[in-house]
């Protein structure tokens, strides 16, 4: 049988909880908040979706207490300053990537399975650790966004929209902007962090700008169109503090 999920909503005491139902085949209704803010619930096809959101409601006082703490959990790690030691983590496309620092002759950043391998002189040498890092973060933001750029322009070319000047740089109060008449297509530093599924929504929404500048309902009725899942992707999305360190202590 194959598993579907819906985004759905339910008004509660304590605000809108929104959550994803998936359909298994299961005996029980099942609920599972993940720590990045996600609730997930699942049940089999003959349960009614009106006592699903009734589960909901009835467990919102649980489910907010956990968000508001996987939330504080979230903002206290993206406050800690970053010490470029080993055990420090980055937030790379949605994974947590642990850092280690080599003493070598060779200096120079490179990933390495779940492990970003960060080679210095001198491991007490702060600054430049920190311009080693911070130069091959750019880089890889610049690798990353640029391939989804050129993925999403294929998708987009038959409308005849432009193949997009891309800047990268970080912002305070949006993830992306779009200058159509200039064809520029910006993209927040931070997103990084994110997961690709979510930085390609960014991209998408941007693209679509070119051909529906405002947020009008044939905006949103052509991002639809062209990813059907963009609510779930904006969703988690949401869950990543725009003013995050990408950098935080483990």
């Amino acid at each position: 049988m194959a598993v579907k999920t819906q985004q759905r909503q339910v008004a509660c005491d304590g605000g809108t909880i929104t959550y994803f139902l998936t359909r298994k085949p299961v005996r029980n209704v099942n609920l599972r908040i993940k720590p990045d803010g996600r609730v997930l619930v699942s049940a089999n096809n003959h349960v009614p979706v009106r006592l699903i959101d009734e589960f909901v409601q009835q467990k919102q006082a649980f489910i907010l207490s956990a968000l508001a703490r996987f939330e504080e959990k979230r903002n206290q790690e993206a406050d800690m300053p970053a010490r470029y030691e080993s055990g420090e983590c980055f937030r790379i496309l949605g994974r947590k990537l642990r850092l280690e620092v080599v003493e070598s002759v060779h200096e120079g950043v490179e990933l390495e399975g779940d492990a970003i391998i960060l080679r210095v002189r001198d491991r007490e040498d702060f600054r430049r650790k920190e311009l080693l890092v911070e130069k091959w973060l750019k880089a890889y933001q610049r690798t990353v966004f640029d391939g989804l750029v050129k993925k999403t322009y294929e998708q987009f070319a038959g409308y005849h929209v432009p193949y997009p000047v891309l800047r990268i740089r970080s912002m305070k109060s949006r993830w992306g902007s779009c200058h159509p008449q200039k064809g520029i297509i910006t993209l927040n530093s931070r997103l990084i962090a994110a997961s690709e599924e979510c930085i390609a929504y960014v991209v998408v929404h941007e693209f679509a700008h070119f051909i529906h500048p405002d947020h009008s309902r044939q905006f949103w009725d052509f991002v639809t169109m062209m990813m059907p899942d963009w609510r779930e992707r904006r969703t988690e999305l949401s869950n990543l503090p725009i003013n995050n360190n990408i950098l935080h202590k483990k």
